[in-house]
């Protein structure tokens, strides 16, 4: 994620970084039902193993940093609720013999042994994916609020970052907005550290 973000950017800033502006105006300029339809386009392309970063960025673009957290937080949380109850309940039987990968298994023990406190720490690891979590963690016993509440305190930092660096694209980045978003990110690092040093063996859902 760290590689495409940067290279999205760079691309922004040397190519037509006014017409990342124009973007935001338009947004503006739509009405008040183009922030629904754009959570509901969110919602729908990430139950896909897409990547999720561009539409996170398109948010900070299109919103600003603090609509753009508050949509792509949401859309993210309720996205991966809704990805949950789709593969437990009707796609179950049916991914389970392809998720194969070693990495998936790995994550799949963790999942099993620490429940919400896995889910919220791996989110805060870019190298998941984000769909691959989602189809993991509907073959493990933890609930759907825990798994919605984790994914929620888990992606902040990540979505938060993302979000602020496309509303930096546009040229109105808030310094203190910056600041907040480096201390979210600490917090998340944080978070990942404790993960790591707990035994593997001690079950918190």
């Amino acid at each position: 994620m760290i590689a495409f973000v940067t290279t999205a950017a760079a691309v922004a800033l040397w190519t037509d970084v006014p017409g990342v502006t124009q973007l935001r105006s338009w947004a503006e300029a739509t009405g008040r039902w183009f922030p629904v339809m754009f959570v509901g386009a969110y919602i729908l392309v990430t139950q896909f193993p897409v990547p999720r970063t561009i539409l996170t960025l398109t948010s900070g673009i299109l919103f600003g940093p603090a609509m753009g957290i508050l949509i792509a937080l949401s859309a993210t949380t309720m996205s991966a609720a809704l990805s949950l109850v789709i593969m437990r309940n009707l796609l179950g039987d049916w991914i389970r013999p392809r998720l194969t990968h070693p990495s998936v298994t790995q994550i799949n023990a963790r999942l099993r042994e620490r429940g919400w406190l896995a889910v919220a720490s791996l989110r805060m690891i870019a190298v998941v994916p984000f769909s691959v979590l989602n189809y993991t963690a509907a073959l493990t016993p933890v609930t759907v609020p825990a798994f919605t509440l984790a994914t929620l305190i888990g992606s902040a930092p990540g979505t938060i970052v993302t979000v602020i660096l496309g509303d930096a694209l546009t040229g109105q980045a808030n310094p203190a907005v910056v600041i907040g978003t480096v201390v979210l990110t600490l917090v998340g690092v944080t978070g990942l550290v404790v993960d790591s040093r707990l035994p593997v063996d001690r079950p918190l859902r």
